[in-house]
C-alpha cells in the first residue's frame, strides 16, 4: 500500500468539512484540534480556540477512558475536527480516533491552509489575531 491509498483508506466514511463547514461546527461545539508541531504552527500561524494537541499524544488525551485525557474528553460522542496543514496528516489522525470508538472524529478539508484561505480568523504565535 502506497502513503496515498493509506490516506485514501482514512478518509473513507469522514464526512470532511471545509473551512467555512468547519466553523459553524465549532459554533454549535464542535472542538478544533490542531495536531501541528510547534515550530509548524510558529511559521504558519494558528486557529483562535483551537486545542493544540501534537499528533504524538492525540489518541491519549482525546480517549474519554483514557488516564490521560483531557478535560474536553468526557465520551465518544465529542465531534473532533482535527487540523493539520493541509489535511494530510489529519485525516489519518481522524481514521484513529475512529478506531478509539470517537466515531464524530473527522479532519478539516485543507487544514490550516484552506482555513486561511478563506479569511477565517487566525494569529501568529507572536502578534496575535489576523
Amino acid at each position: 500500500m502506497t502513503v496515498d491509498q493509506l490516506v485514501a483508506k482514512a478518509r473513507e466514511g469522514l464526512d470532511r468539512p471545509g473551512p467555512e463547514r468547519a466553523r459553524a461546527a465549532v459554533a454549535r461545539g464542535a472542538r478544533l484540534v490542531d495536531i501541528r508541531p510547534a515550530a509548524q504552527r510558529a511559521r504558519e500561524g494558528e486557529i483562535p480556540g483551537a486545542l493544540i494537541i501534537e499528533r504524538n499524544v492525540l489518541e491519549w488525551r482525546l480517549d474519554p477512558t483514557g488516564s490521560h485525557r483531557i478535560p474536553e474528553a468526557v465520551d465518544h460522542e465529542v465531534e473532533w475536527i482535527v487540523v493539520c496543514s493541509e489535511g494530510y496528516a489529519s485525516s489519518l489522525a481522524a481514521a484513529s480516533l475512529r478506531e478509539l470508538g470517537l466515531r464524530r472524529a473527522t479532519d478539516l478539508d485543507g487544514g490550516f491552509v484552506a482555513w486561511a484561505a478563506a479569511g477565517l480568523p487566525t494569529r501568529s504565535v507572536d502578534q496575535g489575531l489576523q
